[in-house]
């Protein structure tokens, strides 16, 4: 490697690095192009005519006993 001009070294790094980064971008970006729309949820069930929605799951128990002390 030439020590004769440690600036343009430098430049030629960087401006490397700038070019490698938009590529990167610019490869991301045109990869998102083709992707069909996400998936959709599964629809959410109805709510009981007479009250009721609330049940205790095991996600809501894990839940509860993250909160005592």
């Amino acid at each position: 490697m030439s020590q004769q001009n440690p600036q343009l070294s430098r430049r030629r790094f960087l401006t490397g690095a700038a070019t490698a980064g938009a590529a990167a971008a610019g490869a991301v970006a045109a990869g998102n192009v083709g992707l069909s729309a996400p998936a959709q949820a599964a629809p959410a069930k109805p709510a009981p005519k007479n009250g009721g929605g609330y049940h205790l799951s095991e996600h809501v128990k894990r839940y509860y006993q993250t909160t005592l002390l």
